[in-house]
């Protein structure tokens, strides 16, 4: 019998719906079940050929609980060690090697020290930092958020360099990033399950929490096109088995906005019923072709293509 954990925190709609599903299809040998966690020794295999994280990033626990369970066979969806290296300005960086539009970024130092560092901690860091450079290249109105930050926290939309300063008086010790406004006719947040499905959805980040998936627009079916196959390079290089990417159309270009999402929302309340429907549906599928191919004998985690490429000591990164 192979067992699909998922290991979740506060949400209920989606981590009791999808063990419901993968359970209501009747798969031969497969069984899914909320993750129980009551001891973790080292290099002790888990009880669990596929793990679905939801919660990692919010219990340190949970991420060295995962990398054991990857070292000793589980299949861990996303890969612990990856979603642990990565942010949102790696991201973007990423994004401009492999010709995907994003908002002009820069990435900021923290307003506060960090604790145990003091002023000799920045020997490198220029004091003042080229202001004037950084405010010509990203212009206002411009967005300031946290470097690894998730949802909507700490998020400051700013007009200019008054507001810039006043807003980073206020971030302590978080890195932030400010980033280019981009003024959009359309925006989509986008569903990534396995690499290779995808669910393209009309979003308003401009109105209520449970009114963003309300729009009155629709992509053309060459736009869909477009946007998905923007999807599936991301996530084929970065190597996210569960993600979502925001995608802001201005001038009729998709720039990818926001992208370091692997544990996205998927809540029904939010997301609406039939999107809910797709991604339960969706991801149950793709849990249960993990399970059936897990081999517990070897590494079952998917590695991104910008990994892969360096592993193999290639010519190119990218």
């Amino acid at each position: 019998m192979k067992k699909i954990g998922i290991l979740f925190g506060k949400e209920r709609s989606f981590p009791q719906a999808l063990i419901e599903r993968i359970n209501s299809k009747g798969v031969e040998g497969i069984v899914a079940e909320p993750v129980r966690i009551d001891k973790v020794m080292q290099g002790e295999p888990t009880d669990y050929d596929v793990i679905f994280d939801r919660i990692s990033q919010d219990v340190p626990f949970y991420r060295a609980y995962l990398k054991n369970a990857a070292l000793t066979g589980t299949a861990v969806l996303n890969n612990p060690f990856w979603w642990s290296a990565d942010e949102k300005f790696f991201n973007n960086c990423l994004a401009t090697k492999i010709g995907v539009p994003v908002p002009k970024t820069v990435i900021l130092p923290s307003r506060d020290l960090p604790t145990d560092t003091s002023d000799d901690s920045f020997t490198n860091l220029a004091y003042p930092m080229d202001w004037e450079g950084i405010f010509n290249y990203v212009g206002f109105p411009a967005y300031m958020k946290p470097f690894a930050g998730g949802g909507w926290k700490n998020v400051y939309r700013l007009e200019n360099i008054e507001e810039f300063f006043n807003a980073h008086g206020e971030t302590g010790q978080l890195v932030m990033l400010l980033q280019e406004e981009i003024v959009f006719e359309e925006y989509y947040r986008c569903y990534c399950i396995g690499g290779k499905y995808v669910r393209i959805m009309p979003y308003e980040p401009r109105n209520p929490s449970h009114l963003r998936y309300v729009a009155d627009f629709k992509p053309s079916e060459e736009r869909l096109a477009q946007m998905e196959e923007i999807v599936l390079r991301i996530n084929k290089y970065l190597g996210y088995d569960f993600n979502t990417v925001e995608l802001a159309l201005r001038d009729g270009i998709p720039y990818a906005i926001d992208f370091c999402n692997p544990a996205p929302d998927a809540d029904i309340n939010s997301v609406g019923q039939e999107n809910f429907d797709w991604v339960v549906e969706t991801a149950a599928t793709y849990a249960i072709e993990k399970a059936q191919s897990v081999d517990r004998s070897r590494d079952n985690l998917t590695w991104g293509e910008y990994l892969k490429r360096g592993a193999s000591n290639a010519d190119t990164l990218i």
